[in-house]
């Protein structure tokens, strides 16, 4: 954990402050804080398996931000790090997303290989890790959503990070890595669903960066405004989308 956390740490400190890619960092720097600190203080009841996958899955965000071709999930944000009229709660949102999406199931398969176990035995850490998470994302939609006066993005801003869910995001990273541990004998299936998984995250991605003034989202849209239309997911759920 220790070097995961010096590795953001001076991410931190190299990136402008108003780049996208630097406002989830700061986000995610603090989940993984606070995560350290809950496993060395034993919230955790066994600190090596929960320690292996907080490693794992911090250890993927990182490779993708630094890598000359990310996966697809990470691409809208890399894009759209700089754009001026993406809020800064979208940024933070939409490398969430990227990172439960399709990091997560990724993460957990990772572990199970590396400490030779099941799924089920990694499910409780799972569910701590993603509370975790849950109880972070509330603060960033208070901390991060514009004021009284920018009322006019903070509307269709406000149906647009509306459309997605963490809680759900987090249920299909856990279908996707029950999954892609069934089909570990079988790697052709494996990266075709992987592939699948990463194009269908990443669609979700662009969706949460759409610069507020040019969705022409009224409150009639209902809080679907990424929906995708027939066969745009090749197969796979809208990952974290809100139906």
């Amino acid at each position: 954990m220790e070097a995961v956390l010096a590795r953001m740490r001076a991410l931190d400190q190299r990136l402008p402050q108003r780049d996208g890619v630097a406002v989830f960092n700061r986000v995610y720097l603090t989940v993984t804080e606070t995560l350290h600190e809950r496993i060395s203080h034993g919230a955790f009841p066994v600190p090596r398996r929960a320690t292996a996958l907080s490693a794992r899955f911090a250890e993927h965000y990182l490779t993708a931000v630094e890598a000359e071709r990310p996966p697809a999930c990470w691409r809208p944000l890399l894009q759209y790090r700089r754009h001026p009229g993406v809020r800064p709660l979208q940024h933070a949102l939409a490398g969430i997303n990227a990172h439960i999406g399709h990091d997560l199931a990724l993460a957990v398969v990772a572990t199970c290989r590396h400490l030779g176990c099941e799924p089920a035995a990694l499910e409780a850490d799972f569910d701590r890790v993603g509370d975790t998470l849950v109880s972070l994302e509330e603060h960033i939609r208070e901390d991060l959503m514009p004021g009284p006066d920018l009322l006019e993005i903070a509307d269709p801003l406000t149906h647009l990070v509306g459309s997605w869910s963490l809680e759900r995001a987090r249920a299909g990273a856990w279908a996707a890595a029950r999954l892609l541990w069934a089909l570990r004998r079988s790697p052709e299936l494996t990266a075709e669903f992987t592939q699948s998984l990463d194009a269908g995250v990443g669609l979700v991605g662009r969706c949460l960066l759409t610069p507020p003034g040019l969705t022409g989202l009224r409150p009639a849209a209902q809080g679907r405004p990424c929906a995708p239309g027939p066969g745009a997911w090749a197969g796979v759920a809208a990952p974290g989308l809100r139906h």
